[in-house]
Formats: C-alpha cells, structure tokens, sequence
C-alpha cells in the first residue's frame, strides 16, 4: 500500500502532461525499454531500478536526437525504439546461462516482492521528480499551450522537454516492479484522464490525478486480496472502473443540466 501511494502521488502530476501533450507512446517506449535496462542490470550487477533508469534515459536522448536529425515521424521512430529495445532485451536474456526470470513479474508487476529497499527507492525517486517537475511546471505548461509562446518567453522548452523525459525515465524504473513494463504507463494516463472534465485549472487536475491514483491503488489492492487477483492488473482495472463511473457520472450531469 505504502508503494503504491507513493508511485500514484509521482503518476499523477506526471501523467497530467502526457495527457496534455499526447505523449502516451512515448511513455510506452520508456516502459518497453525497461526490459534491456533488467538485463543490462543483470549482466553488470547492479540493482534493477538503475539498470532501467540507465536505458530508458538512453532511449530518451536517442529519441530526442532522431527527432532532430531524421526525417521520419515520430511515431515511427517511437515504435522502432519500443519494440527494438523490448526483443533486443528478451533476446540477451535467452543468452544468459543459468538465467531464471520470471518474467510475468517483470510484464506486470509483483507487489509482493517489494521490499524496503524499494520502498525507500519509490518515495525517495519520488520526492526528486516532484521537486523537479514544480521547477520545470511553468515552461512545460507554457510549452504545452503554445511552443511558439514558449521559446518568444525564453523558457527553452526544447531542454524542458527533454527534462521531463528523464524525470518520466525515473517514473517508470522506480515503478517498473510494482505494475510491470506492460501496466506502468496506465498509471500515468487513466487517473489524469479520469478527472480531466472535473479540473478548473491545470495545477487542480494534477492533485486530483494524484488523489484518483492512490484511491485505485487502495482500491485495487483490497479487491486483489478479496478475490485473490493479481495486485498490478486489479489496480488497473480498479482505476478505469473509476474512469467509466466518472465518464457516466459526467455525461449524466450533462443531461439533467440541459433537462433542467
């Protein structure tokens, strides 16, 4: 519980921005990776969060050069990216002697094998990017709404870009364990999406995500226990539960609002 509170405070705000700017495949890249950075981490012995952290920020800084140089598109160079690093990792994998993964664990979490260490990692990783991500809020909103405003302002937001993929790099490697590499980036995009309509300024829908994330999280760790489900993928469905409820609760609200 006390891990699962921790990721959904850092998910919300961050995921805020990934809704804003469209940036969930780019959140998928980052995750798939997470997959070379558990072997990276495995050859040279190194702890599972730092190998991750290690490659996905390589893939961030991969991407953001490609998109400079190259002439594809970005959702070309993102799904190259993806899936190249996710067979590239279970491939080295296959090569290692002796080697036993469980890879279901690493695909979609394992909340039962997080430990001190981890949560000490979770709420320490978590405090930095929050810290991080306050400094940088005004010129990723401000890029957010117009880049063209941003760079007149000289706020740089090509460098706040960049910045917000490392913070985005942290996210997911100190999460990777307690979702998976194939749930972590729900996290990030349904509670903000859920409480969207309900925001009257951008800084209200980043707490509200926050506070919807660690609802689904003790929401999806009681029904994991009660019906005996695996914790990652309940708290999942738990959170898009809550989506739909809103999305009806809403569309509901409308509709009085206009009978009235």
């Amino acid at each position: 519980m006390l891990a699962g509170i921790g990721i959904a405070l850092v998910t919300g705000p961050t995921g805020c921005f990934i809704v804003w700017r469209r940036l969930a495949y780019f959140g998928e890249t980052i995750a798939h990776s997470a997959v070379l950075g558990v072997t990276l981490a495995i050859l040279i012995e190194i702890h599972p969060v730092v190998g991750v952290f290690i490659i996905a920020s390589l893939i961030v800084l991969v991407m953001f050069h490609l998109e400079r140089r190259d002439s594809l598109p970005s959702d070309t160079l993102l799904g190259l990216l993806s899936h190249g690093s996710l067979a590239l990792g279970l491939v080295i994998i296959s090569f290692i002697p002796n080697m036993r993964m469980d890879l279901r664990a690493l695909l979609f979490g394992d909340i039962l094998a997080v430990s001190r260490l981890d949560l000490a990692i979770i709420w320490g990783c978590g405090a930095i990017v929050l810290g991080i991500l306050a400094c940088l809020w005004r010129p990723l909103l401000v890029a957010t709404v117009s880049p063209d405003l941003a760079n007149v302002a000289k706020l740089r937001p090509e460098l706040a870009r960049l910045a917000f993929g490392i913070l985005l790099a942290v996210v997911i490697a100190a999460a990777i364990r307690f979702v998976g590499v194939l749930l972590i980036v729900s996290l990030l995009i349904i509670p903000a999406a859920t409480v969207r309509r309900f925001a009257s300024s951008p800084e209200r829908m980043a707490g509200f995500a926050a506070a919807m994330g660690v609802v689904s999280v003790a929401a999806g760790l009681m029904a994991s226990a009660r019906f005996d489900t695996p914790s990652g993928p309940t708290i999942v469905v738990a959170a898009l539960a809550f989506f739909a409820f809103t999305r009806a609760f809403r569309k509901k609200s409308i509709n009085g609002a206009r009978g009235l």
